[in-house]
C-alpha cells in the first residue's frame, strides 16, 4: 500500500513538472508575473461617502494664472483632477505636477476634461507666478487652472471639502505641509474612486512615484479618468 501511494505521489509531480514548470520559467523569463495591488478598477466607480451621502466638492471661487475668476462652476460637466500644491515646493510638488503632466498629456484636449491646482501659498503665488510655473510645465489645457485665492478659504477647501491636509508649518523645509493626493471628480462634482480588495473605496490617488510598486497609482487614475468620462 505505501508503494502505491509513494508511485502515485511520484506520478503527480512528474505531470505537474511537464506540463507546469516550463510556462513558469517562461512566464519569469518574459517578466509576465502577476502584481498584488491593493485596488481594483470598477465600473462604475465608487462614491465617497460620508454619513451615508456621497462626498460632493464644496462651492469655491478663486484666480487662475491668467487672473481670471474660477469656480466649480467651471468644472461642471468636466471629469476633473484636484491637487493642493505650492510654486517654491522643495519636495513633493515637482514630483506631483510631473505626473498631472502626464494625465494632461493623454486627455488635455478633451473639452470635457480638466484639473484643478489649488495653491496652498496664495501670498506668494500671485496670478503672474503661477502662470510662470504653468508656462515651465508646458501646459497647454485651457481647463487645467493654476488657483489662488483667500487663505482661509483654501485651507478650509484642502482640509474640509476634500479632507486632503494641508497647513502652514514654519519648522519643515518650505514652509508648508500637505498630502501628495489627487482627488478624481466626476462630471456632477461628486469625489470618484476605485475600491480596494474589500471593496471599500480607496478615496485619493497618490500624486507621488512609489519605488515599491511597478503599476503607479497615476496609472489607476489615468484609467479611472476613461471611466468616468464614459459615464
Amino acid at each position: 500500500m505505501f508503494k502505491k501511494k509513494y508511485f502515485g505521489l511520484l506520478l503527480i509531480l512528474l505531470i505537474f513538472g511537464v506540463f507546469f514548470i516550463p510556462k513558469i520559467i517562461h512566464r519569469i523569463s518574459n517578466n509576465d508575473l502577476v502584481h498584488d495591488n491593493r485596488a481594483r478598477s470598477a465600473q462604475p466607480l465608487s462614491y465617497i461617502k460620508i454619513n451615508g451621502e456621497a462626498k460632493k466638492v464644496p462651492d469655491f471661487l478663486f484666480i487662475n494664472q491668467d487672473s481670471l475668476l474660477i469656480s466649480n462652476e467651471d468644472y461642471k460637466g468636466k471629469v476633473y483632477v484636484a491637487e493642493f500644491f505650492f510654486t517654491s515646493c522643495p519636495s513633493i510638488c515637482p514630483i506631483m505636477n510631473k505626473n498631472m503632466k502626464r494625465i494632461e498629456t493623454v486627455y488635455g484636449n478633451r473639452q470635457d476634461f480638466g484639473i484643478a491646482s489649488f495653491s496652498i501659498d496664495p501670498e506668494h503665488d500671485t496670478p503672474t507666478v503661477l502662470k510662470e510655473y504653468a508656462d515651465d510645465y508646458g501646459v497647454f489645457s485651457p481647463h487645467w487652472h493654476f488657483l489662488q485665492g483667500e487663505k482661509t478659504s483654501i485651507y478650509e477647501l484642502a482640509n474640509r471639502g476634500f479632507n486632503i491636509f494641508a497647513a502652514v508649518n514654519p519648522k519643515i523645509e518650505g514652509g508648508f505641509e500637505h498630502q501628495g493626493y489627487f482627488a478624481l471628480i466626476d462630471k456632477d462634482g461628486f469625489i470618484r474612486s476605485r475600491t480596494d480588495q474589500f471593496n471599500n473605496p480607496i478615496v485619493y490617488y497618490m500624486g507621488l512615484d512609489e519605488e515599491d510598486k511597478q503599476v503607479q497609482e497615476v496609472d489607476w487614475l489615468i484609467e479611472d479618468i476613461k471611466l468616468l468620462l464614459e459615464e
